[in-house]
């Protein structure tokens, strides 16, 4: 569906537990021959990838634009470019990866593929995540199944014929479609698959684990976000104000590290809430297929509904709001489009201070001093990411290392391709990316001789 239009453009077949099945053996039988190929043959299978996708690059991104809803402009600059920043990231891990070495005690240290790995990834950053679990399975020399979100389905499959072309041998990668209690719960609970990664909501990770419980596999999870942005008062506030309000709505808002509440002192909130919709008001929304920077619709029927009622569930839990508020922007009667929302006068036991909204909705906090700030910025269940702004280099860092999340920016800086990317509590277990990557898909052996 494309979510810009309300419209069917392509069907897709809805998989189910024998396509599993058959799956899970092609990928059980290419995984001893897979296994025992080289570093240096897998290095060459990754460039290969990489230059069929630069290849086919612009296909790519017109396909995630017409099934997600992300503006063109965006799906070139980042929702399709992450496909090769990943792959280069996990391709200089994998250059000085060490697959085997001897600890100081003489026993040989081995890192062996985990085995065949169901891999089931969302449909807010289709190819990111698809990117974060294919390469670095290759890598280690695992063989696979992928379930990608049935709400994009597209985009996997052209990246399936990109694996195809640059010459991923027969079985090592397999793709089945389907939905999560279908055929996500097929592949977390099938007793040949050794581990599951996957990247989705809270609950349906809760889910993955209890049915991968019984066969005791290895599941590694990347979750939900709630990201405090904390501003200390020596920043430039209508800077750091304007880039995390731009920060927080875009993709629509459909990222799980998006820095969703935005704290400031109290001394300075009504300039920051003035600075704060000066940025919503000057967001545009548009049409997906149109160059810009503006900010296209969410990604389905489901996902509108959800925003419209946390949205509401904040007027009346008695949150100010600042700009935005439910229903379509002028000009829209039709599509999943929001309004660029924010609220201010935001206390924590609200719902929209605890839950995610997966929209373009942020929501404004005070804090008293710098205590102050670090106590409401770990008042969540989450911990995937943080953001720090100030003036001062070592306060910055002093108020990131106390924050509980897998990845703090300080500043407006980005954590590079190859660094690793998860979090605490329960934003999930494992890390992505890089050298993380691959150790999360080996197995480790002690050898003594």
């Amino acid at each position: 569906m494309n979510p810009a239009t309300e419209e069917a453009f392509a069907q897709v077949a809805m998989g189910d537990a024998s396509d599993v099945d058959k799956a899970v053996a092609a990928a059980k039988a290419a995984f001893q021959g897979f296994a025992r190929t080289t570093k240096a043959e897998r290095l060459d299978l990754l460039a290969s990838i990489r230059g069929v996708y630069e290849k086919r690059f612009d296909e790519m991104a017109a396909v995630i634009t017409e099934e997600m809803g992300a503006p063109i402009s965006l799906s070139k600059r980042a929702q399709a470019a992450v496909g090769i920043g990943h792959l280069d990231g996990v391709v200089r891990a994998l250059e000085a990866f060490e697959f085997e070495k001897t600890n100081p005690a003489g026993d040989i240290i081995r890192h062996e593929p985990i085995g065949v790995c169901g891999l089931i990834t969302p449909w807010n950053w289709p190819i990111n995540q698809i990117a974060l679990k294919v390469i670095p399975a290759l890598a280690a020399g695992c063989t696979m199944v992928l379930k990608p979100s049935e709400l994009t389905p597209m985009n996997a499959l052209l990246y399936a014929e990109i694996l195809e072309e640059a010459g991923v041998p027969k079985g090592v990668f397999n793709l089945v479609n389907g939905d999560g209690p279908t055929v996500g719960a097929a592949l977390s609970a099938h007793p040949d698959v050794a581990m599951v990664s996957f990247t989705g909501s809270t609950r349906a990770g809760t889910e993955i684990s209890k049915a991968a419980a019984p066969t005791i596999k290895r599941v590694t999870l990347e979750l939900g976000g709630k990201s405090p942005n904390v501003l200390l008062d020596d920043c430039d506030f209508e800077e750091a104000v304007t880039r995390g309000v731009k920060h927080c709505f875009q993709n629509t808002g459909q990222s799980c590290n998006a820095p969703t509440r935005m704290l400031v002192p109290a001394s300075r909130y009504d300039e920051a809430a003035g600075y704060a919709r000066s940025a919503a008001e000057a967001t545009e929304v548009g049409a997906p297929d149109r160059d810009g920077r503006h900010i296209g619709p969410l990604v389905s029927d489901v996902q509108f509904d959800k925003v419209q009622a946390l949205i509401q569930t904040g007027i009346d839990e008695g949150a100010t709001v600042i700009a935005g508020g439910t229903g379509r922007p002028d000009g829209f009667n039709r599509g999943f489009f929001v309004r660029p929302t924010i609220f201010g006068d935001v206390t924590t036991d609200m719902t929209i201070a605890q839950e995610e909204i997966f929209g373009p909705v942020l929501v404004m906090m005070t804090y008293e001093d710098d205590e102050d700030a670090v106590r409401i910025a770990n008042d969540t269940p989450y911990g995937l990411a943080a953001f720090v702004q100030s003036g001062d280099r070592e306060r910055g860092l002093d108020m990131a290392r106390r924050i509980r999340a897998g990845m703090v920016h300080v500043n407006g800086t980005d954590i590079s391709f190859g660094s690793p990317f998860g979090g605490y509590k329960m934003s999930g277990n494992g890390r992505e990316g890089g050298v993380h990557g691959i150790e999360d898909f080996s197995e480790l052996k002690a050898i003594s001789i």
